[in-house]
């Protein structure tokens, strides 16, 4: 899965031509990228560039704004966490449609939506999947992209991975959202090619994010630096 989102290898030339030429400013162009958008949908990947050339395109000519596309923007936007995506669409919609007090239903899903980017980006993947069960409006919003909670629970384990060498199952049970000790283990050893010890142990390989290393600090300073901080003190008191 591509995590980057800016430039995809499954973006084809006549969505290249659009987002690097004029054509991105042709109202007529806005059906292609939708048509692209649900590729990405049903697909699995992710173009957010093509995405925010039809959300400019939608600010352009408000009377081709489409609610749906729009949240399967910020649905997809959330795969990518944590960077910088979904802020990026979310900046290219209308005060009304990402206001909190607003009534319409397309400020209400933005909302929703928002609080789970929140979550993703401050790590709080326990809460994340609280709220995705929490209300069927999440299941709504998520439901024309295909795999979303296996995309998400990837992009944690691949994170966690940066950061640990060793983890207890009972965690990863809540931070990947699965039901039980042993649907996570199936889901670390097949996935993430990771190992289970006794006690309920996650081992995870080492790689170049969550290996310990030594740091070492040289500072060169000379007689010269000394004098002048000597001095300068000397006169201060002086």
């Amino acid at each position: 899965m591509n995590m980057n989102g800016e430039d995809p290898v499954e973006r084809p030339q006549e969505i290249r031509n659009i987002i690097n030429g004029l054509e991105r400013y042709n109202p007529e162009a806005a059906g292609v990228l939708e048509a692209y958008l649900t590729q990405q949908c049903e697909e699995k990947f992710c173009d957010c560039n093509a995405n925010r050339a039809l959300l400019k395109l939608y600010q352009l000519n408000p009377d081709r704004i489409k609610d749906e596309a729009i949240t399967n923007i910020l649905v997809k936007a959330l795969t990518q966490f944590p960077s910088p995506q979904f802020d990026c669409a979310l900046h290219l919609l209308s005060p009304a449609q990402t206001n909190p007090t607003s009534s319409s239903e397309l400020s209400e899903a933005v909302g929703h939506l928002r609080t789970l980017n929140l979550q993703l980006e401050g790590a709080q993947y326990a809460r994340f999947w609280a709220t995705l069960d929490s209300d069927d409006i999440y299941a709504d919003l998520t439901t024309d992209i295909a795999g979303f909670e296996d995309m998400i629970r990837l992009r944690i384990a691949q994170l966690i991975s940066q950061s640990y060498r060793e983890i207890q199952i009972s965690v990863l049970e809540n931070w990947l959202g699965l039901d039980d000790a042993e649907e996570v283990q199936k889901y670390v050893v097949e996935k993430c090619g990771w190992k289970v010890a006794e006690g309920g142990l996650v081992q995870i390989p080492k790689n170049a994010e969550n290996e310990a290393k030594k740091t070492e600090i040289r500072e060169d300073v000379n007689i010269d630096m000394f004098a002048r901080v000597i001095k300068r003190s000397w006169e201060e008191t002086a």
